[in-house]
């Protein structure tokens, strides 16, 4: 028997928490009610009440109740809340939790799951599940599950949305994990244009005795990525795909903010960095491209994704923004160059081929270094074997300058030139 966390405004949504709880007991579960409502009195009892969560956080929840501004007390409870439920997790007291809620709920129940590990059971029943979720769900995996109906009151519709959740919590508390063999994690990014690249290199690395953790650069695979590095769970990083400072630079729509490439470096996580499609910046379909870019050029992945081609003064300006990010490590780093193609399409004979461009990437990131770190530039493209098998062979003497007892070394021995 689990127990899990039903948590949310007891206030307003209280009678359909109760539904729920009352669903997850018949699964034979047990349930911690939570209330983290600010306005009237709970509609139901809870075990943990909301003055108990607010000073969870420090906070008084009566205070700011009496100032009567909902969106400060809402903000309040987002943020001591997830303190709460990171303290149950760890004492072992809850083994999954549950939400229901629109604006409000929906914003402090996924900011106190947002604070949770990873695997951890997480499901949120909301009105907004449809829309841009984004900003709930963050980098961590919670679930969310489209209302419907709004969650007011109990009807032919929400009684079956609900009752649903109810066996989807469960389920996912009663789920075995498959436990691996715990190998020390790299964590590597990739994108279409540099798929090849990644693929060679896996198999080294699992050689190595590691086992590889691939993000897709996509704005949300980056920020992940860059989490995941922070928790201090990496051993190591190969930061092939750098295409998301692209985006931020230029205005493309997969950003992954100004803090990308900074974990490694902050954390001190040994890594190799690769300016691994810095040749484009990403928009939707063409027609949402601003016409300020009239003229530039274009390459169209696929039907909602137009790539521009970044010009040799943006080229210049991130390397010198990679440069920057990479001077600031704490731990081993390398940078690797690959001098005939940084991407696919940027190869001799492809869409975006431009050797001004490459040279004052190359250029810039290259002056840009501060002394100590290597700089290895190679004759091959991105997604040649070799630059693969030269990477993966800078990270794990990275690595070994770190932990100086490793894994097993690769069977295949790196030549260093393509």
């Amino acid at each position: 028997m689990a127990t899990i966390a039903v948590l949310g405004t007891l206030d307003t949504k209280g009678r359909e928490h109760a539904f729920v709880a009352a669903r997850i007991r018949a699964r034979g579960h047990a349930t911690l009610v939570i209330d983290v409502g600010t306005g009237a009195e709970p509609a139901m009892q809870p075990d943990i009440t909301r003055s108990d969560v607010a000073a969870a956080g420090g906070l008084d929840l009566d205070t700011l109740m009496a100032r009567g501004d909902r969106g400060e007390c809402v903000s309040a409870m987002a943020a001591a809340a997830p303190r709460l439920l990171a303290r149950l997790v760890a004492e072992g007291t809850i083994q999954g939790v549950i939400s229901l809620g629109g604006g409000g709920g929906t914003a402090i129940a996924s900011a106190a799951m947002r604070a949770l590990p990873i695997g951890f059971p997480k499901l949120v029943v909301s009105t907004l599940a449809s829309g841009n979720t984004a900003p709930y769900v963050g980098t961590t995996d919670i679930t969310m599950m489209p209302a419907v109906v709004d969650v007011q009151g109990l009807n032919r519709i929400s009684r079956t949305i609900l009752a649903r959740a109810a066996g989807a919590i469960c389920g996912m508390v009663e789920a075995d994990i498959i436990a691996g063999d715990e190998k020390p994690l790299v964590v590597a990014s990739m994108f279409g244009n540099t798929t090849k690249c990644i693929e060679a290199a896996i198999p080294l690395l699992e050689q190595a005795g590691y086992e590889v953790l691939v993000f897709h650069a996509t704005g949300t695979g980056g920020r992940a990525m860059e989490a995941l590095i922070a928790s201090g769970l990496v051993a190591g990083v190969l930061d092939i795909t750098t295409t998301e400072l692209a985006d931020e630079l230029v205005g493309g729509v997969l950003s992954a903010g100004p803090e990308r490439l900074d974990a490694a470096a902050r954390h001190g996580v040994p890594a190799v960095v690769a300016p691994g499609c810095l040749d484009m910046v990403n928009f939707g379909e063409r027609h949402t491209v601003p016409e300020k870019y009239a003229g530039r050029t274009f390459s169209i992945h696929n039907p909602q994704v137009t790539l521009m081609r970044t010009t040799p003064a943006e080229c210049a300006a991130l390397g010198r923004m990679v440069a920057e990010k990479v001077n600031a490590s704490r731990g081993p780093v390398t940078v690797l160059i690959p001098r005939r193609g940084i991407s696919v399409i940027s190869a001799a004979g492809g869409p975006f081929y431009d050797q001004h461009a490459d040279a004052a990437l190359s250029s810039a990131l290259e002056d840009g270094l501060r002394p100590g770190v290597p700089c290895i530039s190679l004759d091959c493209e991105i997604n040649d074997p070799a630059f693969a098998q030269a990477c993966v062979e800078a990270l794990l003497t990275n690595i070994t300058q770190m932990r100086p007892t490793t894994p097993n070394k690769p069977r295949a021995e790196a030549t260093g030139l393509c």
